[in-house]
């Protein structure tokens, strides 16, 4: 490549990025999946639209599972321990028991009604049977579900990539000879080991980071989110899982409390967006829309099974032994969403040669768009039909500002809604534990800062500083008051979290 035609690249490059970014904030304003614009524009770049030739599947595959690296290393970063500390027996078996149970029935349904042969269908079950980090990260993000359930689906999502990988690669081998033991053996290895370098990483990682000073701030984000990396390729070199050690390291040093966590999390979240548009963006150049045609009503039927049968199932059998109400896992069996992933383990069995393979990246990629549109815009209003998103939480704001990070303290916004008996309550009669306080009310438009008899009232936005550590407690006294007003405590009333 001569020097112009570097300048070239960039330049392209630099477009398509600036682009998506502004496409991603145009499709969240119109409840347009961010993952499905990425892929589009990958597509409109490609063959049938600028004409922009790719076709190295082997390349593709190797710089689409560096970015799902780089998308679970973030998504550690910004996962809250406390949130998936009491889920996380329920989210491993998720992960792993009812990967497998969704690869068996989804292989089952492909084999009957596609009449696929029993390794394709064994294939494209794997590869469809995770739910998408990505995806589930981003719709986290704007959708204020109960803790417990955005922790299950948060540590699911984090864990199943893994599984699924193992189960990839394993039915990808030419010629096909599955043997049940030695598989099981392999998959158990490679989750353990791992777990124990991911685990290993992080908490060596995170005293390292606490003894050492860095001469910068800036290299704290950095050195956090390179440990993550390490982690990934140090399970990979001895044919661990990567996945699940990149994830669970980051998740140790999210955690420990190191310093500049808001500029950690925010240098995460900028890459781990880098890494979601140029994943999209090359996959969406490896397809042809030409070809699609064929993939169309397999892609549908595959989907159905899927959605209507395989998830539900692998839902209910893998929660079984755990009390997670029945509105949980209907919300848990919908909310499956699918979206880098399986489109990138779609290109393993390419690149490992097994027979007619290829058309199994397109049923994927169109499963991946159709069900996506489908499922996504639709996730609020059954979370809502369902009960399980409440109009009166807290949420987090992210501020980037060096006094709340030095005090590891956190900024939360609260809404009182017209049913609330915080309504006509003191700022001093709601007793919120030391040192949580209200700093701003917003009352009608205008702000001020209360003083303890100033009065709450319904429709004022509340605004909270806190440390992480009185987070809970502070949540858990406005809860209270709000069911029962200020005397909650006399009716046995904590704000136990639902």
């Amino acid at each position: 490549m001569s020097l112009h035609e570097l300048y070239l690249a960039l330049l392209i490059g630099g477009f398509v990025l600036l682009a998506s970014i502004v496409g991603t904030r145009v499709a969240t304003g119109v409840g347009f999946p961010s993952l499905l614009f990425f892929l589009l524009v990958g597509v409109v770049l490609g063959e049938d639209g600028f004409g922009l030739a790719f076709d190295n599947v082997e390349l593709a595959r190797n710089v689409c599972t560096a970015g799902l690296a780089v998308i679970l290393v973030e998504g550690g970063l910004t996962t809250r321990f406390t949130d998936i500390r009491k889920v996380l027996a329920p989210a491993a078996a998720l992960a792993t028991v009812g990967v497998v149970i969704s690869t068996l029935i989804t292989a089952a349904g492909a084999h009957v009604l596609l009449r696929m042969d029993w390794q394709l269908a064994l294939l494209l079950g794997a590869i469809v049977s995770s739910t998408d980090a990505a995806a589930v990260f981003s719709v986290l993000r704007v959708l204020p579900l109960p803790r417990r359930v955005a922790g299950l689906l948060e540590a699911e999502s984090g864990f199943n990539d893994a599984p699924a990988v193992i189960l990839v690669l394993m039915f990808s081998v030419v010629p096909f000879v599955f043997e049940p033991e030695s598989a099981i053996a392999g998959i158990v290895f490679e989750l353990l080991a791992g777990s124990a370098i991911g685990l290993a990483v992080g908490f060596v990682g995170a005293f390292a980071l606490r003894s050492i000073a860095l001469p910068a701030s800036g290299l704290y984000p950095i050195a956090t989110f390179g440990l993550g990396l390490v982690a990934f390729a140090a399970a990979g070199t001895v044919h661990a899982s990567g996945f699940i050690a990149a994830y669970l390291a980051a998740v140790v040093l999210a955690n420990s409390g190191l310093p500049h966590r808001s500029a950690t999390r925010s240098f995460a979240e900028g890459l781990g967006w880098l890494a979601q548009i140029g994943l999209f963006v090359l996959l969406g150049l490896l397809v042809s829309p030409s070809e699609l045609g064929s993939a169309v009503l397999p892609a549908i039927i595959v989907g159905l099974v899927l959605l209507l049968v395989a998830r539900p199932v692998s839902v209910v059998g893998s929660l079984a032994a755990f009390n997670i109400p029945w509105r949980e896992q209907v919300f848990l069996s919908w909310a499956g969403l699918r979206g880098a992933v399986p489109v990138v383990l779609a290109t393993f069995p390419i690149v490992a040669g097994v027979p007619d393979s290829s058309r199994l990246l397109n049923i994927v990629f169109l499963l991946v768009v159709v069900f996506t549109l489908v499922q996504g815009p639709s996730l609020r209003p059954i979370a809502q039909a369902l009960g399980l998103i409440t109009r009166e939480s807290t949420r987090e704001i992210q501020v980037e500002a060096a006094p709340l990070d030095v005090l590891d303290a956190e900024l939360l916004t609260m809404t009182v809604q017209p049913t609330s008996r915080l309504h006509n309550v003191t700022i001093l009669e709601l007793r919120l534990p030391d040192p949580a306080v209200i700093t701003l009310i917003i009352r009608d438009g205008h702000t001020f800062v209360p003083l303890p008899d100033t009065r709450i009232e319904a429709g004022d936005e509340l605004l909270i500083v806190t440390t992480s550590k009185i987070r809970a407690a502070a949540e858990s006294r406005l809860r209270a008051v709000s069911r029962r007003g200020k005397l909650a405590h006399w009716f046995d009333e904590y704000g136990d979290a639902d």
